[in-house]
C-alpha cells in the first residue's frame, strides 16, 4: 500500500472512531434526558417520539453516526474489512472513557481491563497492512 493511501486510511479510521464514539455518547445523553419509557400507550409513545426527535443531542448523535457510516463505507472501498473493523474497535475504549468523563458513568476495574485488552488488540492489528489483496 502506498504511503498516501496508508495515511488516508489512518485519518479515516480516526474520523470513524471520533464520530462513532461521540454519536453514541450524544444518543445516550439525549435518551437519558428523555427518561425511561414506562408507558407504551399510543399517546405516550407519540409524546416520546416528539420529545426524542426534538432533542438537539439526539440529532447531533444521528449526524455524527451518519458521518461515521460514510467514513466507514469510504475506507472499506480501499482497505480490508479484517483490518478496518478491529482497528476501529479503539472506539469502544473511547466510549468507556467518554461515558466516565462526560456522562458520569461508573466504569468498573474489570471494564477497564477489558478496555486495555481491546486497546492491545487494536495495537496488534494496526501493525499489519490495511490491504492484503491486489488493487
Amino acid at each position: 500500500m502506498n504511503p498516501d493511501r496508508r495515511k488516508k486510511t489512518y485519518i479515516m479510521l480516526l474520523m470513524m472512531v471520533f464520530f462513532s464514539s461521540f454519536g453514541n455518547i450524544l444518543l445516550s445523553k439525549g435518551m437519558k434526558g428523555i427518561g425511561e419509557v414506562q408507558d407504551y400507550s399510543p399517546l405516550a409513545l407519540a409524546y416520546l417520539f416528539t420529545k426524542t426527535f426534538t432533542s438537539g443531542a439526539i440529532w447531533l448523535g444521528i449526524v455524527s453516526l451518519l458521518i461515521f457510516f460514510i467514513c466507514n463505507m469510504l475506507v472499506l472501498s480501499w482497505a480490508d474489512y479484517s483490518f478496518v473493523q478491529p482497528a476501529s474497535a479503539i472506539g469502544y475504549a473511547l466510549v468507556a472513557l467518554l461515558g466516565y468523563l462526560l456522562l458520569g458513568e461508573f466504569v468498573s476495574p474489570l471494564r477497564w481491563v477489558g478496555v486495555g485488552l481491546i486497546s492491545a488488540g487494536v495495537a496488534l492489528v494496526s501493525g499489519t497492512e490495511p490491504r492484503t489483496t491486489k488493487e
